[in-house]
């Protein structure tokens, strides 16, 4: 979820931002008790949304998804800087009360935002038209996931930038041979070049989390030649038992050692290898077998 401020100098004018106070208030006045279980934060710092959209490098005619956008914070920072703002809520409260929020504090760029009320992981393109860029502030419990899902659906969607759990982001923008690279590394690279872009600290959130957070910028970039599907099934396989030669880890994939050995000598991939080491690319040979 999310909370927080507007950039500065729009033609139609800046956003006014919401602040700690202005964020309980709003929350009082709705009944709303942040969740864990919807994963709820919200940010209450106008400077944290101000640098999340300056790090997303957005263009004037981008259209954004916001997963989460809670009472408005960063919506009302992303408004002036695009031509577009779908704001993606599973919350029915909160997803009633945004246009409002963004009338009252940027009425200039209502126009821009249109509210979906819906879980993020089960949006489609014909949801979320001319979609182009990917900026959130990601519940903790779905962030992996929300990011596979909306590359997936979303062809056009070019770059993102997203606030998650410190070790998520590590996780996500981690290469082969590191000890955090692992599936959702591995299939993150299907689709897109990632990296860290920085800490948030925790005291900028309502309430205050209980882990560290930090920013993943993405970039798309074209995917290896494959079947995704299949190249996922193979990452899955080669993970779960991720420390494993992998002639051991893909038998049940594979039917046999001795075929998933077969099969990694013909990709060029030596069977005593472990997932670790294997790049997107190398997956998709493998796949491709």
């Amino acid at each position: 979820m999310t909370d927080g401020a507007a950039t500065h100098g729009a033609a139609t004018g800046p956003s006014r931002l919401l602040g700690p106070a202005e964020v309980r208030a709003l929350a009082d006045e709705l009944g709303v008790r942040p969740t864990k279980k919807l994963g709820q934060n919200f940010v209450h710092d106008p400077n944290t949304v101000r640098r999340i959209v300056k790090a997303a490098e957005l263009a004037p005619d981008d259209v954004v998804v916001e997963v989460g956008p809670g009472l408005g914070s960063l919506t009302l920072a992303l408004l002036p800087a695009v031509a577009g703002v779908h704001a993606v809520e599973i919350d029915p409260v909160l997803a009633a009360r945004l246009p409002a929020t963004v009338a009252d504090r940027a009425p200039t760029l209502a126009d821009r935002l249109t509210v979906v009320t819906a879980d993020a992981l089960r949006v489609g393109a014909e949801q979320l038209p001319g979609a182009t860029a990917l900026v959130a502030n990601l519940p903790y419990n779905v962030g992996v996931p929300v990011v596979l899902h909306l590359l997936a659906e979303l062809p056009a969607l070019r770059r993102g930038l997203v606030m998650v759990q410190s070790e998520v982001a590590e996780r996500l923008a981690a290469g082969p041979g590191s000890r955090a690279y692992g599936v959702p590394s591995a299939k993150l690279a299907w689709f897109a070049a990632a990296r860290r872009a920085g800490p948030v600290p925790r005291a900028v959130f309502w309430p205050v989390p209980g882990v560290d957070s930090g920013l993943l910028a993405f970039d798309r970039r074209d995917p290896p030649p494959g079947d995704r599907v299949a190249v996922f099934a193979l990452i899955d396989a080669a993970f779960a038992q991720r420390r494993k030669a992998l002639r051991s880890a893909l038998a049940g994939w594979a039917g046999s050692p001795a075929a998933a050995e077969e099969a990694l000598r013909a990709a060029g991939i030596d069977p005593m290898t472990r997932a670790e080491r294997l790049g997107i690319e190398d997956f998709a040979r493998l796949a491709a077998v």
